[in-house]
């Protein structure tokens, strides 16, 4: 019995010793995505997983979320030509038509003939008379 109180009272003690709380690190700024912290190599596997997340997002309507992953597989694999692809259609729901240009038009340079390049020409063609 002796003992037990003699180990509760050394581990009261040193628990009274440390009187200030440890505070947790800060965290990063909100402005600063990862993708700003990144050093990209290519990486065709990260950028194929990037763009199967970025589809769930666009699915579930998080065109924002997909937006990002879409960017990121471009990223990771600058001629991951269907990432641009749906990079521009991400825009295109956050109604930002200057990205999505830009998207689709990286894709036709990287995919000219492709199974949906004469659709994106004809979109960017309605986008140039539109504004």
């Amino acid at each position: 019995m002796a003992l037990l109180t003699l180990v509760l009272a050394s581990m009261l003690w040193g628990y009274q010793g440390s009187s200030t709380p440890q505070q947790p690190p800060e965290p990063p700024e909100e402005d600063l995505s990862p993708a700003d912290q990144r050093t990209y190599v290519l990486n065709p596997l990260q950028a194929a997983k990037e763009l199967k997340i970025g589809n769930f997002y666009f699915r579930r309507g998080s065109f924002k979320a997909s937006a990002r992953r879409f960017e990121e597989a471009t990223r990771w694999d600058p001629n991951a030509a269907e990432a641009f692809l749906r990079l521009g259609e991400a825009q295109m729901k956050l109604a930002d038509s200057g990205a999505a240009r830009t998207a689709w038009e990286q894709y036709l340079k990287l995919q000219p003939e492709g199974k949906q390049a004469a659709e994106i020409r004809k979109k960017l063609g309605s986008m140039g008379k539109a504004q």
